[in-house]
C-alpha cells in the first residue's frame, strides 16, 4: 500500500534557512496573511486552492479552525517546496447561498482545488457546483452523505469529485454506538436531536439501527430545532425514564443549553456527544465546569503527546495568534492540504493543468485502493463513493481540558 505520512514531516523546515520569506495566504474578500516563512514562490507553478468555511457569525468557530489549520498545512508545503501552494480563504458565514457567492468568487481568482466547505448546508449547496464544473473538493468536516451523494441515506445525485476527511454522519452514529456498547458507558439511553439539522439527523437514525442491533435500551427519544433554547422537556423526560447517558447528535451549541438545563434539575447521567461538539469549552459565556466528564468521538486529541500533534499545536497557535489549542476541524483541513499534496506528488501533477484536468486525475489518486495517508487524525483511504475510513479516538473532557479515553 502506497502510505504517505503526511503529519511527521519536519516543521523544522518552516523556520532556518527559510526564515527571511513569507507568504500570503488569501486574495480578495476574506483573505488574510500569514507571516510563516515559505520557499520562494517566484519562478515556480503555484497551485492555487480555494477554500470556503464560516470565519464570522455563529458557526465561526469552525470555520476559523478550518481555515488557520488548512494555512499551518500550505506554509509547510511551500516550505518543503515540493508542492507549493497558494490558498484563498473566503468566509460563507454558515450559509448556502453566501458560500455559492463565495465559491463564485475563487473561479474568478482561478481556484484548481477547493478544500471546504466547512459546514454540512452550504457544502451540500456547492459540492453540486463543484461536481457540474469539475472542480476536485475535499472538505474537512462537511459530514452528512448529502454532500457526497450517491449513497444510502440520500436522495443526492452521485458527485464523484467531492471527497470527505472527516467521518459521514451515518458512521458516526455507528462508531458511536459501538463505542458505548464496547465500553458499558450506559444501561439506559436518553437520545436528544435537532430534527431541523441534516448533520444531527443523520447521526441520529444510524445510532438507532445499531443500538436496536446491540441490543442497547434507548428509554427516551426527544428532538428540537434550530430555533431551541429551552430544553426542560427533553432533559426532564431523559430524567423521569430513568436515562443514565445522553446522546448528543449535535453542535455545542444547543449541548451547552442541555448541559446547563441538566444541572438546574440536578440531572446527573453521563454525557455522549459527536465531533460537532468539539469547541464547546471555548465557547464565549459557558460555564466549562458544566462539560466535566463530557464524552465524545472525535478524530483528533490536541493533548496527545506524539510529536506529529505537539508540533502542530504549537504552529496552529503561531498561525492564528492564539493562546487555544486546535480542534479536529483543524486538524482535519490539516490533513486535507496535505493529503492533496500528497496525492498530487503521487500523480505528477503540475500547476499548468486545468481544473478539470486535476479533478480527474486526482479522483482516479484518491480512489486507487493503494493511495492512503497518515495524518494527525488518523491514516486515511477513501472508497469510490468520497467517503474516508479512519479509525475515531474516543475523548473525555478532565479540568477544563480533552482527554485521551483510549
Amino acid at each position: 500500500m502506497k502510505n504517505f505520512d503526511i503529519s511527521r514531516r519536519s516543521f523544522v523546515k518552516l523556520s532556518g534557512a527559510l526564515a527571511g520569506s513569507t507568504l500570503l495566504v488569501g486574495c480578495g474578500g476574506g483573505s488574510s496573511e500569514s507571516e510563516a516563512p515559505a520557499a520562494d514562490l517566484s519562478d515556480a507553478g503555484i497551485f492555487k486552492i480555494g477554500g470556503i468555511g464560516p470565519t464570522t457569525g455563529a458557526a465561526a468557530i469552525y470555520g476559523t479552525a478550518t481555515k488557520f489549520g488548512a494555512q499551518v498545512a500550505v506554509n509547510e508545503c511551500n516550505a518543503e517546496g515540493s508542492v507549493l501552494m497558494e490558498l484563498n480563504w473566503q468566509d460563507d458565514e454558515h450559509d448556502p447561498e453566501k458560500a455559492g457567492n463565495a465559491y463564485n468568487n475563487l473561479k474568478d481568482w482561478g481556484m484548481q482545488i477547493l478544500v471546504g466547505t466547512t459546514t454540512t448546508k452550504p457544502c451540500v449547496a456547492v459540492s453540486a457546483l463543484t461536481n457540474a464544473d469539475r472542480i476536485f473538493e475535499l472538505t474537512p468536516s462537511a459530514s452528512s452523505v448529502d454532500v457526497i451523494g450517491g449513497v444510502e441515506g440520500t436522495n443526492e445525485p452521485a458527485k464523484d469529485n467531492v471527497f470527505q476527511m472527516c467521518f459521514t454522519d451515518p458512521n458516526q452514529g455507528i462508531a458511536s454506538a459501538q463505542y458505548i456498547s464496547q465500553q458499558g458507558l450506559g444501561s439506559k439511553i436518553a437520545v436528544i436531536y435537532n430534527n431541523a439539522d441534516a448533520y444531527s439527523t443523520g447521526i441520529y437514525n444510524k445510532f438507532m439501527e445499531e443500538a436496536k442491533t446491540l441490543n442497547l435500551e434507548v428509554v427516551s427519544e426527544t428532538t428540537f430545532t434550530d430555533d431551541t433554547v429551552d430544553f426542560s422537556v427533553q432533559v426532564g423526560d431523559a430524567k423521569t425514564k430513568g436515562a443514565d447517558l445522553l446522546f448528543l447528535p449535535m453542535y455545542y451549541t444547543p449541548a451547552s443549553l442541555i448541559l446547563a438545563e441538566a444541572k438546574k434539575q440536578s440531572y446527573t447521567p453521563k454525557f455522549f456527544g459527536v465531533d460537532g461538539m468539539d469547541g464547546i469549552l471555548t465557547l464565549e459565556g459557558f460555564d466549562t465546569s458544566l462539560a466535566e466528564g463530557v464524552m465524545l468521538l472525535t478524530p483528533f486529541v490536541a493533548s496527545a503527546e506524539d510529536d506529529a500533534t505537539k508540533q502542530f499545536v504549537a504552529a496552529y497557535k503561531e498561525v492564528s495568534g492564539s493562546s487555544e489549542d486546535p480542534n479536529q476541524f483543524a486538524a482535519d483541513a490539516y490533513d486535507c492540504i496535505k493529503a492533496i499534496a500528497a496525492a498530487i506528488e503521487a500523480a505528477g501533477l503540475t500547476a499548468d493543468m486545468s481544473a478539470q484536468d486535476l479533478c480527474e486525475a486526482l479522483i482516479k489518486q484518491f480512489t486507487d485502493p493503494s493511495f492512503s495517508v497518515e495524518g494527525l487524525t488518523g491514516t486515511a483511504s477513501w472508497s469510490a463513493t468520497g467517503e474516508v475510513s479512519k479509525s475515531p479516538k474516543g475523548m473525555i473532557i478532565q479540568n477544563g481540558v480533552y482527554v485521551s479515553m483510549d
